[in-house]
């Protein structure tokens, strides 16, 4: 049986060690993992952090991919990329990342397990994931929440700046 081509949405970003240089090289590694494309990326964000940590504003980004790996397969993906760019996993949330690699929404599919959910929780309150889907998938659909370019985006917040 022939794999099938699934769209799949991953958000990008860094707050440590060159942020512009770790998202754009994540994108770069992303066009690297097997049965995997990157078909789109988006601008790079400046954002302020989320979660009320005392810690350096991120840049933010949100790639476009076609892939034969199934979600779990994807994550796992995702993970040894973080890994790759020194990223040690620990409970700490909100905090500082050398990169974080989020799987934001996969084809039409929800998931709910204790590793991954999918569309990732909080995508309609987050402008540093709005905006950038926005620009590269308006007409994108996320199960339980409709059209990206229908999602309110709060556009006056100070915040959040397109960089490159």
């Amino acid at each position: 049986m022939k794999a099938r081509w699934s769209p799949a949405y991953i958000g990008v970003g860094s707050n440590l060690q060159s942020p512009a240089r770790q998202v754009e090289a994540a994108i770069g590694q992303l066009a690297e993992v097997e049965r995997t494309r990157v078909i789109r990326a988006s601008s790079l964000y400046r954002s302020a952090p989320f979660g009320g940590i005392e810690q350096p504003d991120f840049v933010n980004a949100v790639t476009a991919v076609l892939t034969q790996l199934d979600p779990s397969e994807m994550l796992a993906a995702l993970h040894g990329i973080e890994a790759a760019h020194g990223r040690e996993r620990d409970d700490t949330r909100w905090g500082p990342r050398v990169l974080d690699l989020d799987l934001l929404v996969y084809s039409d599919r929800r998931v709910e397990s204790p590793e991954l959910t999918i569309p990732h929780p909080g995508i309609g309150e987050r402008n540093f994931v709005l905006l950038p889907l926005g620009e590269i998938a308006p007409e994108l659909v996320i199960p339980g929440l409709g059209r990206v370019a229908s999602i309110p985006v709060n556009r006056s917040e100070p915040s959040i700046s397109r960089i490159v």
